[in-house]
């Protein structure tokens, strides 16, 4: 009740600000800033005929949705794999720099939205580690040449610190509406050994199965084009993150350099079906997945969708010339 109280503040407050200052389009940049814009929206309730896309095809809402729990269902077994040959290994790139801009610290609770096969999450838990060892590393290098009396000494007082206060555990949930991939995202885990501070959810990014402010930080990477109502999944985004809490996106988006679209293109329509097939014996799935991204709204499109969710502090950044783009909002 408190989320919507706040988001309804926030829409009034946006509708009251551009009767006073008007459209002043571009005036923040391409990459946005902290104040939302004041021009067109969208709104789900514009559509009556319930119509939606799915690729090129224009389908029921509920067909769109059955048609991509399919495809994933599909392809689970070869996602990883498929990632790897259609973007040539590029897209473990395009993570490590989400992480990298989100830099979470010790303690931060994830929530992974369509995340699958856990990659996201893996790295985060990762990198959340790092961070532990190269604080240590740190403490250690500040003591200089300590006698064993004072090693002892500050042994005994973190570890009464740690048990009065309990150690700093960061935790990343892993939600998507396909048990599949879901399944294959765990078999990962247990091969990798990674198990602590890591939870596996089937859930809707429509309609998250979380109370409201749970989450520090919220990231849905190359899921986010596949939802049928996109406006809801962003609400559900901002209900389910905590006050301060930074909404994380990483999508594929639209190239605007001409030489790379003419090269983009041929590749996408010509080269990844065929690689589909290949690979995962699954022409028509990867032929959609290409279709998708050409559907999805463009960067500035995005993030006034983004906006209109509540998000302030919005802003984007390109990776390989706008192939994938990283959006970024908070909850204030």
């Amino acid at each position: 009740m408190a989320a919507s109280a706040r988001l309804l503040l926030r829409r009034l407050f946006r509708v009251s600000r551009g009767a006073a200052v008007g459209p002043a389009a571009g005036a923040s940049g391409p990459s946005g800033g902290c104040w939302p814009p004041t021009g067109r929206r969208w709104s789900s309730e514009a559509s009556e005929d319930r119509k939606t896309h799915f690729g090129f095809e224009t389908v029921s809402e509920e067909e769109k949705a059955h048609r991509v729990y399919k495809v994933f269902e599909n392809v689970a077994q070869k996602y990883d794999v498929m990632n790897d040959a259609m973007s040539l290994g590029i897209h473990r790139l395009w993570k490590d720099m989400l992480l990298h801009a989100m830099h979470p610290q010790p303690g931060v609770r994830l929530l992974d939205v369509a995340g699958g096969t856990g990659d996201i999450s893996f790295r985060f838990l990762e990198y959340v580690c790092s961070q532990q060892q190269r604080q240590q590393r740190r403490d250690t290098q500040s003591i200089q040449t300590p006698s064993w009396q004072d090693i002892s000494n500050n042994y005994v007082n973190n570890y009464e610190e740690e048990n009065k206060t309990g150690p700093k555990e960061s935790r990343a949930v892993v939600c998507d509406v396909n048990k599949e991939m879901l399944k294959v995202g765990k078999q990962k885990a247990d091969s990798t050994g990674i198990s602590s501070g890591l939870s596996w959810v089937v859930g809707d990014a429509e309609e998250l199965p979380f109370d409201d402010d749970q989450f520090d930080i919220y990231t849905i990477a190359f899921g986010i084009r596949n939802v049928t109502h996109i406006d809801r999944a962003l609400q559900e985004a901002f209900r389910v993150l905590k006050p301060g809490g930074r909404f994380m996106c990483l999508e594929f988006s639209k190239v605007t350099n001409p030489v790379l679209v003419r090269l983009y293109d041929t590749y996408s329509f010509q080269v990844i079906p065929v690689l589909g097939e290949v690979i995962a014996g699954d022409w028509k799935s990867y032929q959609y997945l290409v279709e998708s991204i050409r559907k999805f709204p463009d960067q500035e499109e995005f993030k006034e969708m983004i906006e209109d969710a509540g998000f302030f502090c919005v802003r984007y950044s390109n990776f390989t010339g706008g192939i994938v783009a990283l959006h970024s909002g908070f909850k204030l």
